[in-house]
């Protein structure tokens, strides 16, 4: 990125740590990482960061299904079904926007390491403009289109309809503040700061858990009162991350809302054109899977099971996905080689990253199979949600298919989140693109055979590609891989 002043000499050079003469250039120690944990410096410091992002990723999940729970509670069948199909439709629309996190969180990661505060702040900055900007115009089309929006999941005479409708139409509003929450997290975590967004969710989602039962039941408001309990929290939840940012100087109100010049926003978008392609395609996934959901009958006890099955799968994935989120961060930093004061000596480069990225696999694998078999344990008491037999029972085996994948999920989520750290955002586009041809055809094939079961049928072929994907990227493709790697020390 160019100086503004024209200079050319790069943020990165005029604000990195100085690095004395004798070690300029010198590489970082050419060390073995053992790959298994062994809880030593390694695994302390991944550990360190991944606990405040799991306990984050706990938190939205466990609103989430307490707002099922309350809804459940109405024990109406249609009513969840319509909850979880403007839900799905609203995470929809708003994951295709949500390159942002992933591609500012990778950037900050790398401006942080190098000392660049002013390359951190410009990176919030280009986010918010682009995510409000975007966000804005989403927000609109949801709110004057709900009924075409709903298409895409529901028929137009579907039962549920009347309460997705209502749902949705309140839910549009929170794509702004969703995004700003979103850009926010990102912003801390790519600073290595990952306790401050557990405390920002906590506080918001507080607001959530309390309002549910009083607006759905207390005030008769019934599943606008979940969408309107929602929307306050992620009011919360952004202003109190635009009062943070603004305290660390991590943001300028007036770059916000400035046009931010074509040097400093290219590598945002470049980055986020490619892994638009991914949203589109994974969302592509969801919405087909929601769609031959609600196909399967008109009575609302498959849409509810499924519902359930999406909350066990989300509930045993928190660790995992956290840990991806991690490599996002963990990778990008890693890889800028660079003079630590406090250890005398160079850090960082490529064979660095490679161990982090070894270590993190090899938890990826060991963490999904325990969630995978506490998950089976629990779903007794994960499936006493609803009190309808017939939407227990529906929910079963879907459940116990999405407890498995769990050992897939571990090594997919990391594997992705290492493409995403190493900016090969292409290859994880195209590597999903694959897996959602391949999910598309199995939702042709085994849910007419195997009804809602087939359904996570084809959810297991998703992830199977997905995960053939990863193993490409760190045997072959990507610049951690044994072949790619420079072990010269310069």
């Amino acid at each position: 990125m160019a100086s503004d002043d024209g200079s050319g000499d790069s943020a990165e050079e005029l604000h990195s740590p100085a690095i004395p003469s004798n070690v300029r250039g010198g590489a970082s120690e050419s060390v073995e990482v053992p790959m298994w944990p062994r809880f030593d410096k390694l695994d302390k410091r991944l550990i360190r960061i991944s606990l405040p992002v799991i306990a984050n990723f706990a938190i939205n999940p466990l609103i989430g299904a307490v707002d099922l729970f309350w809804v459940n509670r109405m024990a109406n069948p249609l009513a969840v079904a319509g909850q979880s199909a403007a839900n799905q439709v609203f995470n929809s629309a708003f994951w295709i926007t949500s390159f942002l996190p992933s591609v500012t969180a990778m950037l900050i990661s790398k401006e942080n390491a190098s000392g660049n505060k002013e390359g951190v702040r410009n990176a919030v900055n280009q986010a918010l403009f682009v995510g409000m900007s975007i966000s804005l115009i989403s927000s609109v089309l949801m709110f004057l289109n709900p009924d075409k929006v709903l298409s895409s999941v529901l028929g137009a005479n579907a039962p549920a309809m009347e309460f997705a409708r209502p749902y949705l139409l309140i839910r549009s509003f929170a794509f702004l503040p969703s995004l700003i929450s979103l850009v926010g997290f990102s912003a801390f975590r790519g600073i290595l700061e990952t306790d401050t967004p557990v405390k920002v969710s906590l506080f918001a989602n507080i607001f959530n858990a309390i309002l549910d039962p009083i607006l759905i039941f207390s005030f008769a408001m019934g599943v606008p009162g979940a969408a309107l309990a929602t929307l306050a929290a992620e009011i919360i939840s952004a202003i109190t991350y635009l009062v943070l940012l603004r305290k660390k100087s991590m943001i300028n109100f007036r770059g916000i809302f400035s046009l931010p010049k074509w040097s400093r926003i290219k590598p945002l978008l470049k980055g986020g054109a490619a892994l638009q392609l991914r949203n589109v395609a994974m969302n592509l996934t969801f919405l087909a899977v929601a769609r031959a959901t609600q196909n399967l009958d008109q009575t609302g006890v498959s849409a509810a099971a499924h519902a359930m099955s999406i909350q066990t799968f989300q509930i045993g994935g928190i660790v995992l996905l956290a840990l991806s989120v991690v490599a996002q961060t963990i990778i990008p930093n890693d890889l800028v080689e660079r003079y630590d004061e406090d250890e005398k000596r160079m850090v960082g480069g490529k064979l660095v990253a490679k161990g982090t990225v070894n270590r993190l696999m090899s938890w990826g694998f060991l963490l999904g199979t325990g969630l995978g078999a506490l998950q089976l344990l629990l779903l007794p008491l994960l499936h006493k949600a609803s009190p309808l037999k017939e939407v227990q029972e529906a929910a079963r085996l879907p459940s116990i298919l999405a407890s498995v994948y769990q050992v897939v999920n571990g090594l997919v989520f990391i594997g992705e989140g290492v493409m995403v750290g190493c900016g090969n955002f292409f290859t994880l586009s195209i590597s999903t693109i694959i897996a959602t041809i391949g999910c598309l055809w199995a939702l042709k094939a085994f849910p007419p055979v195997y009804g809602l079961t087939g359904v996570w049928m084809s959810f297991g072929v998703f992830n199977t590609l997905r995960l053939l994907g990863v193993g490409y990227h760190q045997a072959y493709h990507g610049p951690l891989a044994n072949r790619n790697l420079t072990k010269k020390i310069e």
